[in-house]
């Protein structure tokens, strides 16, 4: 059954070995399928999508207006149909931050896999009660002038943060840039740094 959560409990852990078991034995389930499903959201498809997303809109403006304000028809320039995403741009005077308070609702095929930490009680709320000290939790400080924004997810409507444009993106290309992004990055508990490897 793919990689372990520390943080499931093991009943539900010891419950899906035994489906997972189970339908492997009536051969309901191809033997590599968990982990081909998980590949895919951890590196094909998911932060890759999203990581691509930023890095166009960085280098294109016109596509990033399309991305802001029509996040499906941007996505599907990269193949993904996605109806229920609104990316929320991270400015100098405003930083973004996604949590879902109720479950964890996340954009699997935009931005992977959600972390562990993600879907914990402990973030869901205190990332809406004491955001800047969650914030700060995180290796992020933002000044007191700048406004922060608490997006709450829903099964309706989710959110990615367009994180700032970071100093030295300029004159990398598209694919490139993606790789310096993070899925952390577009749930906006981390910011985007351009490190250049030394000559």
């Amino acid at each position: 059954m793919g990689k372990s959560h520390p943080n499931v409990d093991d009943y539900v852990v010891s419950r899906v070995r035994a489906l997972e078991s189970l339908l492997l034995e009536k051969g309901l389930l191809a033997p590599d399928a968990v982990d081909r499903v998980i590949q895919r959201y951890e590196s094909n498809t998911g932060p890759m999508l999203g990581a691509r997303a930023v890095a166009r809109a960085w280098r294109d403006p016109a596509y990033k207006q399309r991305l802001l304000e029509d996040s499906r028809a941007a996505l599907g320039d990269l193949g993904v149909s996605y109806d229920r995403l609104v990316v929320i741009e991270n400015t100098e005077t405003v930083h973004n931050l996604v949590v879902c308070t109720l479950c964890s609702c996340y954009p699997w095929d935009v931005m992977g896999l959600p972390p562990t930490w993600y879907k914990m009680p402990a973030y869901r709320s205190r990332a809406v009660i004491e955001p800047r000290t969650v914030l700060s939790e995180f290796g992020i400080t933002i000044v007191p002038e700048r406004e922060i924004r608490v997006w709450d997810s829903s099964a309706e409507l989710r959110y990615m943060v367009l994180p700032l444009k970071p100093a030295g993106a300029d004159g990398l290309g598209e694919e490139e840039l993606a790789r310096h992004i993070t899925r952390e990055a577009l749930i906006g508990v981390a910011e985007v740094h351009i490190v250049r490897a030394a000559p």
